[in-house]
């Protein structure tokens, strides 16, 4: 099945703040995950932060719980419109030196998002939730 990915994260390159996945089909339960944010940015303080809407856990925690999540799908397939969503998502399978996370074998797909614009079509702009939600959306409209 298709996860329509979302991440929100400190900046250029920065560090994970959140992370969600909403499946393609709408009677599935969705992923969504949030870690602290010690030294936001700014732009992250403003138009992040306050729509979380959920307490921080581990990073740990969080890569368990992703695996979890995935573990019940035996061929998932991440579809994200932006290339840092799929680094997080993948960076997250990571659990220490040497070690990853036990999961079916992943996909991903990159979509060319020209004409797709997040924050202009999500109800919560700059909430992975929400945001997942838009790009699973614009996907199932145009057939994608």
């Amino acid at each position: 099945m298709r996860y329509f990915l979302d991440t929100e994260f400190n900046g250029f390159l920065g560090d994970l703040i959140s992370i969600a996945l909403v499946p393609e089909a709408e009677d599935m339960p969705s992923f969504y995950e949030v870690l602290a944010c010690p030294e936001p940015t700014s732009w992250v303080r403003e138009h992040v932060l306050p729509h979380l809407n959920r307490e921080p856990i581990a990073r740990e925690e969080m890569s368990a719980r992703l695996g979890a999540f995935l573990a019940h799908d035996p061929e998932p397939m991440l579809v994200a419109d932006w290339p840092e969503d799929l680094a997080h998502a993948l960076c997250l399978t990571v659990t220490g030196p040497g070690r990853r996370l036990v999961t079916p074998p992943l996909r991903f797909e990159l979509l060319e998002s020209s004409g797709f614009d997040a924050a202009a079509a999500s109800e919560v702009p700059h909430n992975a939730y929400h945001d997942a939600v838009a790009l699973r959306q614009h996907v199932m409209l145009r057939g994608l």
